[in-house]
């Protein structure tokens, strides 16, 4: 593979080094797609990440939308998606079921974190978990399963470079965080990481999404200059070369229309305030720089 192209898991299809058919890596989408709408004011043609279809069938209500994904199986099961069918579950979604599976282990029993989604206050979501959740055990047992050793064996190099180190302390910080800001009640997303119940994503009107299995760089090169009003890119840069970053940006340059608004997201730690900011607005509490810019077309 050249350095002029995304991630080779992403290419793969497969979070793993392994050789292998490609997978389905994602069932349903821990991106806020309130961010999008609140970026996106006027109605247009979106260019996003197809992944698990979610954030392109929530803007599809007011936008047309294009989803495209290099991995074939995540275009497949938007089609069905589309098509009526029910959510399934990707290699990620059974990744955090079998995390889940071991919360009683460190008091996370079912009955105590229905409980705690159901509280409203976000100060009072703070306390709670500070004195019931982030225990002591919860924090050894999350630092020992975010280590380079384990995930090495579930991730390949290239996405475990996205990941900042030590990534337990992070990603505890990430919650403290955004459960102290977001109510919980009002977050599907914080339900969704807790208990795995995926958000209700409606069908789009027929017609308003087009899917295309293509990597995001190629697929914009070939479009007509100016073609999309809005983009949105999930963390398709997430182990990624810098070359491929600079190409996938000059195609976006390059495809936007006047005045038109890109979204990033990446696992990895932000590169100024305004990541930040942005990630700590993102409901699904995981996110280290969720980056809302427009598009510079010089």
């Amino acid at each position: 593979m050249s350095d002029d192209r995304t991630a080779p898991s992403w290419e793969r299809g497969r979070l793993d080094a392994r050789s292998g058919p490609g997978q389905l890596l994602f069932g349903c989408m821990f991106e806020d797609v309130a961010i999008e709408r609140a970026a996106f004011k006027s109605p247009g043609r979106v260019f996003c990440i197809a992944s698990a279809g979610c954030t392109a069938m929530a803007l599809a209500q007011s936008h047309d939308v294009v989803a495209v994904d290099v991995n074939p199986r995540q275009i497949e099961y938007v089609q069905r998606r589309l098509g009526g069918a029910p959510p399934e579950r990707g290699r990620v979604d059974r990744i955090m079921a079998s995390l889940r599976r071991l919360a009683p282990l460190v008091g996370w029993t079912p009955a105590r974190v229905r409980r705690f989604l159901e509280l409203s206050d976000p100060a009072e979501q703070a306390r709670c978990w500070e004195e019931r959740f982030a225990t002591r055990r919860m924090r050894v047992v999350l630092d020992a399963l975010c280590s380079t050793a384990l995930l090495r064996i579930v991730y390949s190099r290239d996405l475990l470079a996205a990941l900042p180190r030590p990534f337990g302390p992070t990603l505890r910080a990430r919650l403290a965080r955004g459960l102290a800001r977001h109510p919980n009640r009002a977050n599907p997303y914080a339900r969704a990481l807790l208990l795995g119940t995926a958000p209700d994503v409606p069908l789009p009107p027929a017609g308003r999404v087009e899917l295309a299995c293509a990597d995001a760089a190629e697929f914009l090169e070939r479009c007509d200059a100016g073609s999309f009003d809005h983009f949105t890119l999930s963390n398709v840069l997430d182990g990624a070369p810098p070359s491929y970053a600079r190409r996938l940006l000059a195609a976006v340059r390059r495809a936007a229309a006047p005045d038109a608004t890109l979204v990033t997201r990446s696992f990895s730690g932000p590169t100024d305030p305004r990541g930040d900011e942005g990630a700590a607005q993102d409901r699904s509490l995981l996110w280290g720089s969720v980056d809302v810019r427009a598009v510079d077309r010089t």
